[in-house]
């Protein structure tokens, strides 16, 4: 029997029945009984494979398998089985090797203040792997965080990001993601302390995105994750706010440093009174709470214009830069400059012109006269 990573065990024996009923009873500590829920991939040798590694594959896909049906479920491998657990099980077996080689790298997407000056950096995970190509965060930080590797990769991100950023400008941030299995299966105040000294980061140019979600799951651990990063002088964001149940309840109770506005509302926004409402909403309570205000996903000029409008403090999308690698920024990078003059221009353009008040008929073709582009930065 061994332990091969996470809550993940491997068991060698012939027969599994006496096993996997031993698992069911109640194990007693202390005075209580504990229930333990285990799920059970059964692959045999030689039919599932005559090798170790091929034995072990057919094993992790039966026990993907047992998962997906619900806790307490025992699967034999079958030759069969669901295709996307099979190629699951193969990409985390590939994210687990590209860890060890470290082979992810990060990309660095902009955060732009209201005067057009870079406040700093959101630095984004990149795989691309070998055959498959560019594969999505979306597809390897979940396959991450569900596996346990989210933990030797998230040490490897902010070990990486914080050299980085250690050696631009000092008004210059960096923003990580944060995942709850990070708080709940590591030492990341550890983590941040040690890596905060090593590569002399001052620790206010750290900012830590974390979800609501993770707020939730564990709410006493990561209240307390978060007075031990203001201990340290770390801010902490949190992310897609707008998206979850309690988020009014955690901005009164959870001491954070800034908010990021989800962007599903900004993608609506400028076709939507009612998605443009909410914004300006967040915008002013925030202000009121004094949180600073950062809105995510802006690809277009019109939302740029309208969250000028609207008081926000930072932007980020793809209209003021998309993410790229550390080689890429520069200290002397005009990038600053560029939106700074494009930004000062909106503000012009949305002051009115009372001396040259146009016909009714004019004011109304205007309104609904489409926003001069934007260059897109990168």
């Amino acid at each position: 029997m061994a332990r091969v990573g996470g809550d993940e065990f491997i068991i060698v024996q012939n027969g599994i029945q006496s096993l996997i009923d031993s698992l069911k009873a109640p194990v007693r500590i202390g005075e209580n009984d504990a229930l333990i829920g285990v799920s059970v991939g059964i692959a045999l040798c030689p039919r599932d494979g005559t090798t170790a590694t091929e034995v072990l594959k057919s094993g992790d896909i039966a026990m993907y398998r047992a998962k997906r049906a619900g806790k307490g479920q025992a699967f034999l491998y079958q030759p069969d089985m669901d295709t996307d657990v099979r190629s699951r099980c193969e990409l985390e077996h590939d994210l687990r090797l590209a860890i060890e080689r470290e082979e992810l790298s990060l990309h660095y997407q902009p955060l732009v203040d209201s005067s057009g000056r870079i406040a700093g950096y959101e630095a984004l995970a990149r795989w691309n792997h070998p055959t498959r190509g560019m594969v999505s965060p979306a597809i390897f930080i979940p396959l991450a965080e569900e596996s346990g590797l989210i933990i030797p990769l998230g040490k490897q991100i902010l070990l990486s990001a914080c050299q980085t950023a250690a050696q631009w400008p000092a008004g210059l941030t960096v923003a990580i993601n944060i995942s709850a299995v990070q708080v709940e299966r590591s030492d990341l105040t550890g983590q941040i302390k040690a890596t905060l000294e090593e590569t002399g980061l001052d620790p206010h140019r750290l900012e830590l995105e974390v979800t609501e979600s993770m707020m939730i799951e564990n709410t006493d651990e990561a209240l307390s994750f978060v007075a031990r990063m203001h201990a340290l002088g770390v801010k902490i964001v949190l992310d897609d706010f707008g998206t979850g149940y309690s988020s009014l309840s955690y901005l009164q109770r959870v001491p954070f440093d800034k908010i990021k506005i989800d962007r599903s509302f900004i993608d609506r926004m400028a076709d939507d009174a009612s998605a443009r409402t909410i914004v300006e909403s967040i915008i002013g309570m925030s202000h009121r709470l004094h949180l600073r205000v950062t809105a995510e996903g802006i690809e277009t000029s019109e939302q740029l214009a309208l969250l000028l409008q609207t008081g926000c403090d930072e932007m980020q999308g793809f209209l003021l830069g998309r993410p790229m690698p550390a080689t890429q920024i520069r200290a002397d990078s005009p990038l600053s400059a560029q939106i700074g003059h494009l930004l000062t221009s909106r503000h012009t353009s949305a002051r009115p012109q009372p001396e040259q008040t146009p016909p009714a008929a004019e004011t109304e073709r205007q309104r609904n006269k489409p926003a001069s582009a934007l260059r897109s930065l990168s």
